[in-house]
């Protein structure tokens, strides 16, 4: 009993590994194909009449899928860390403005 739910594990772990595998060939062939792509059109822009602007024609064709940008994740801060977190903040930006002014004021004195 115990050596059948072991070799399903091990099954079901290996199952999952080929897969992952799988999804990386698949990302690594499609990053392939772009830089090809990006390759020949910059070829062909090359290869172009002078006269045109063939520089901006193939970025547009070729444009790779950008990745997705990552979500920002809203703090649940309660009402009184938000006051805290902004008078912080405040009396952080006080110094440094004083500290700009007297750094200011005191090369001039030279």
């Amino acid at each position: 009993m115990k050596n059948l739910k072991g070799l399903r594990k091990r099954i079901r772990r290996l199952e999952a590994r080929l897969q992952k595998g799988g999804k990386k060939l698949a990302k690594l062939k499609q990053k392939l194909g772009a830089a090809e792509t990006a390759a020949a059109a910059k070829a062909n822009s090359k290869s172009a009449a002078p006269g045109e602007r063939a520089g901006k024609q193939p970025a547009a064709a070729v444009k790779e899928p950008s990745a997705p940008k990552k979500v920002k994740r809203k703090l649940n801060l309660t009402p009184e860390r938000r006051a805290q977190l902004a008078e912080t903040m405040r009396a952080r930006w006080a110094a440094k403005r004083a500290a700009a002014t007297s750094a200011q004021s005191s090369p001039s004195g030279q």
